[in-house]
């Protein structure tokens, strides 16, 4: 008797710790990172369940040389720690496109690329309606390009690998 008690208070303590936080619908800022170049991107959140949603970040780079724009979508599930601490996981997926126009270039060169990705992260969400995030979101770049070589102009297929640490601050509402 006193084993089965113990275990009904443990079974009750577990689902009690593994209900996930209600979090907002939709939470809107910024991703701050490496990300392979592009540096920050506008970030969005929507609320899908109680315990799942989706990310949506637009990032791009304008300097002298190189133009590109990049757009990622990721699944996330959701799971609370403790108070308003989360962390979440999920696999995503990108389109973009980029343009090369530097030294030593005398023709541009440019391409479109997909990503495939995915992502895991902790959040912590204030009393006020503000996250931050901080995340890894290791990313696999598959593409085409086109370069200049002598008389021949030859496409190839490119592939990279970018792992990709961030840290986001949104506004939820």
């Amino acid at each position: 008797m006193k084993k089965l008690f113990l275990s009904a208070i443990m079974l009750l303590g577990l689902a009690w710790s593994t209900q996930a936080q209600d979090f907002s619908k939709n939470a809107l800022g910024l991703r701050l990172g490496d990300n392979d170049g592009f540096g920050g991107e506008v970030s969005y959140q929507r609320g899908l369940s109680k315990n799942n949603r989706l990310e949506l970040d637009l990032g791009w780079r304008n300097s002298q040389s190189i133009d590109a724009a990049k757009l990622i979508g990721v699944y996330q599930w959701v799971w609370e720690i403790q108070n308003n601490f989360n962390w979440y996981a999920g696999p995503g997926v990108g389109i973009g496109h980029w343009n090369y126009n530097g030294p030593g270039s005398s023709d541009p060169d440019g391409g479109t690329f997909l990503v495939a990705t995915g992502d895991i992260g902790i959040e912590y969400k204030f009393d006020i309606p503000i996250q931050i995030s901080f995340d890894l979101r290791p990313e696999i770049y598959l593409g085409d390009s086109r370069k200049d070589y002598g008389d021949n102009n030859n496409n190839y297929n490119y592939h990279s690998f970018a792992p990709d640490f961030g840290i986001s601050v949104r506004y939820t509402f």
